[in-house]
């Protein structure tokens, strides 16, 4: 049976029986008004509520972060494609709402293709994550899994509620342990993204932006 979408008083749908038929018919249903969409192994979940404040401030500056590190190293190819839809056909799909790419054969979309990222042509993002104002135990377990299937190599949950990222690298045994230091971003160390979240309690996210580079260049 096909799944249909929820009403808008039920934002979110999740489900662990479902295909990949189900998953192609809320994606692509002409009244569809999801912010946020996983497939994995039958897990099918959902995400139709609107991108709160906190949410949205974390979110950006998590990218103009993302944009300091460029600045400071201008040599190194990087590429944001916060909220794409990623897709292994049959198989998997997701939305992070952080997602990087570093280096050589970046994903450039051609005019007539589907409107997001197809791993069966294309590589994976060097690093996702998820901002995680509602989402923490998702984030942290069935989303986990789903990065760590996909082969992407970093992987962040930003804690909004903890002022906390919990920062994660694939092992050689394909699953994500914890880490201290960026993986992807080169001497970015993870205690001081939780040290700028902690200042958005005072200050505008481009403000903690701003300190953030400034403890950057002191590394540099």
């Amino acid at each position: 049976m096909i799944l249909s979408l929820k009403p808008a008083t039920q934002p979110i749908l999740e489900r662990h029986n479902a295909t990949w038929q189900d998953y192609v018919a809320i994606r692509d249903h002409p009244a569809g008004d999801w912010q946020k969409l996983s497939f994995y192994r039958g897990w099918l979940w959902v995400n139709m509520g609107k991108e709160g404040p906190e949410h949205a401030s974390v979110s950006d500056l998590i990218t103009i972060i993302f944009g300091f590190w460029a600045f400071l190293h201008p040599d190194v190819p990087l590429q944001s494609y916060g909220r794409c839809l990623i897709e292994h056909p049959e198989t998997h799909a997701c939305a992070p709402d952080l997602v990087l790419y570093k280096g050589d054969n970046i994903p450039k979309y051609q005019s007539g293709e589907p409107r997001r990222i197809d791993l069966r042509y294309q590589r994976a993002p060097d690093l996702v994550g998820e901002i995680a104002d509602t989402t923490l135990s998702i984030d942290l377990d069935e989303q986990k899994q789903l990065y760590a299937s996909l082969g992407i190599p970093e992987y962040w949950v930003i804690d909004v509620k903890g002022q906390r990222v919990f920062a994660f690298g694939l092992t050689e045994a394909g699953r994500y342990g914890a880490i201290s230091q960026s993986q992807v971003l080169a001497g970015l160390e993870i205690a001081l993204l939780e040290q700028a979240l902690e200042r958005l309690a005072t200050q505008t996210n481009t403000a903690a932006a701003s300190w953030f580079i400034q403890q950057l260049q002191g590394h540099v």
